[in-house]
């Protein structure tokens, strides 16, 4: 027969069982902390392919490497004999043939060493995403309902991988110096597809599923679906962007708001059949990127000014920090067209593009899961 227990064992087992299901708890919500900071540090890592690929692409040295070796394309020439096999393959493209005749091997160095550390870039980004999914899935680590997030985004990354060299593989053959410029738009595009999932993932995982659920009864939907049109608007405008750095079509054409003179630039279907004009006449793609620039702008007021009359302060916030940084982009954008494009400012405008994503994103999150502050903080 069991003898009286006391007040004090009482307290302690129940102590014991809510330590017990906290443990659980821990457990079946994985390691969102840890899996929150590797996708930051890959955000970041794609954020530097980004600007690493848009100086390769200024330096006009996307070319040099002539062949997809995904593993044994790691190490770079090593002898005097490698570097000379290298540069052989690189002299019987058009590009060099018509372009870089006479370079010197000092000269194809040079541009070969961007193209490389883009492609090992790639490579790192790979296996940082490798590591820390199969560490994390071993551990039994990842958070309920995010493996397949997880495993989306290195899918991506290999898909990015094929299209890179779909782009480069159209500036080998032919009469084309430089990689097509719709193939160069994919390939950018697809990279701020990864970019924006890796952002939202991350948004997500910075606050707790049970606060989300909450916050979601709280959404703006109207506003959501505003911002959500500012997105693909924004992405669309991205697109165009690369059209123009395909052709160097933003060295042309330095006035502004005029071209060459005109609302309309010359010869703006001159090319034959007609579609060629939408992808490789200088005037017509930039004059449909400026276009969309102003419709941009304009659409952004809209959803500016609807975003000012959010119920929760930190989404006007959001929304307004938005607004300032596509004043500063289209600003950006004017500057570098009327100075030609030096490789200083384009680099600029595509950063800027990055953040302008990405500050659309967090606005567009948080009108779906708005923060709710107290009275005092609303203050």
């Amino acid at each position: 027969m069991s003898g009286k227990r006391s007040i004090f064992e009482e307290v302690d087992g129940k102590q014991a069982q809510q330590s017990a299901a906290g443990a659980i708890d821990r457990t079946k919500r994985g390691a969102r902390g840890a899996v929150r900071l590797w996708l930051m540090l890959i955000f970041v890592m794609v954020m530097g392919m980004i600007a690493v690929g848009g100086l390769t692409r200024l330096t006009d040295s996307g070319l040099s490497i002539t062949e997809w070796r995904p593993v044994t394309g790691a190490l770079p020439p090593m002898s005097d004999v490698e570097w000379q096999a290298e540069f052989a393959k690189y002299q019987e493209i058009p590009e060099y043939q018509f372009q870089n005749k006479g370079m010197s091997l000092g000269e194809f160095k040079a541009i070969y060493w961007w193209e490389w550390g883009h492609r090992q870039l790639g490579r790192t980004i790979g296996l940082v995403w490798a590591l820390g999914f199969f560490g994390f899935l071993l551990a039994r680590a990842i958070p309920p309902g995010w493996t397949g997030r997880l495993l989306f985004i290195g899918a991506l990354g290999g898909l990015q991988g094929a299209i890179g060299w779909w782009m480069v593989a159209s500036g080998l053959t032919g009469q084309m110096l430089d990689v097509a410029s719709y193939r160069l738009a994919t390939h950018l595009g697809i990279a701020f597809v990864i970019l924006g999932f890796i952002a939202w993932y991350v948004f997500e995982l910075g606050r707790e599923p049970r606060d989300l659920l909450q916050a979601r009864r709280g959404g703006e939907k109207k506003l959501f679906g505003l911002s959500t049109g500012l997105l693909h608007f924004a992405f669309l405008q991205i697109l165009l962007g690369a059209l123009v750095a395909g052709i160097d079509a933003g060295r042309n054409y330095t006035d502004w708001p005029l071209m060459a003179g005109h609302w309309t630039p010359p010869d703006m279907f001159i090319l034959e059949p007609v579609w060629r004009n939408f992808f490789e006449n200088d005037g017509l793609v930039q004059l449909i990127h400026r276009c969309s620039g102003y419709l941009l702008f304009v659409f952004g007021v809209v959803v500016f000014l609807k975003g000012r009359r959010s119920a929760y302060p930190k989404t006007r916030g959001a929304f307004t920090v938005v607004f300032a940084m596509l004043v500063l982009q289209m600003l950006l954008g004017i500057v570098t067209v009327m100075h030609s494009s030096p490789w200083y400012l384009a680099i600029m405008h595509q950063i800027g593009a990055v953040a302008l994503w990405v500050l659309i994103l967090r606005a567009r999150f948080m009108s779906r899961y708005p923060v709710a502050t107290s009275v005092r903080e609303g203050l």
